[in-house]
């Protein structure tokens, strides 16, 4: 099975086996020595960083413009996801934002520690006159702060 692995399985000594995969943007997120050495670990077992293709990347902005979840969404999280499309693998993640984009574009999740994400549609609300919107930033109607709210 291939996998493509969030920076959350170097986190964690969480076992992972078969064909694996990362982004570089992952790699750049392993800042502390624990989380080096699994990297090197799963690395001396086959791990292979490989960058996503560009269209794959637009694909995935997309699914996360239609899902909400650009606002929220990291180009971390991008690439991981449009390496998982690129190779037809699942991705390990506890990212909710990730799992929800994922979801949208019909790729395999498999969570490491937290629940599984459900499906989730986001709105957009003024904190301010209630009303809502497509997207968060500042209300043009009162100039309050837009939210991103549960549907």
């Amino acid at each position: 099975m291939k996998c493509v692995l969030d920076s959350t399985v170097f986190f964690l000594d969480f076992p992972v086996s078969g064909e694996m995969y990362t982004t570089p943007l992952v790699m750049g997120e392993l800042v502390d020595l624990p989380s080096k050495c699994r990297f090197e670990k799963y690395a001396s077992s086959g791990l292979q960083i490989l960058t996503p293709k560009p269209e794959s990347i637009q694909r995935v902005q997309e699914a996360a413009k239609h899902s909400r979840d650009s606002g929220v969404i990291s180009d971390t999280d991008v690439e991981i996801i449009a390496l998982a499309l690129d190779l037809d693998a699942v991705i390990y993640t506890d990212d909710f934002a990730v799992q929800n984009v994922a979801m949208e574009l019909h790729v395999p999740v498999h969570s490491i520690q937290q629940r599984a994400a459900k499906k989730i549609v986001w709105k957009y609300r003024c904190s301010g006159c209630g009303r809502y919107f497509k997207n968060d930033g500042e209300c043009p109607i009162c100039g309050s702060k837009i939210k991103r709210k549960l549907k």
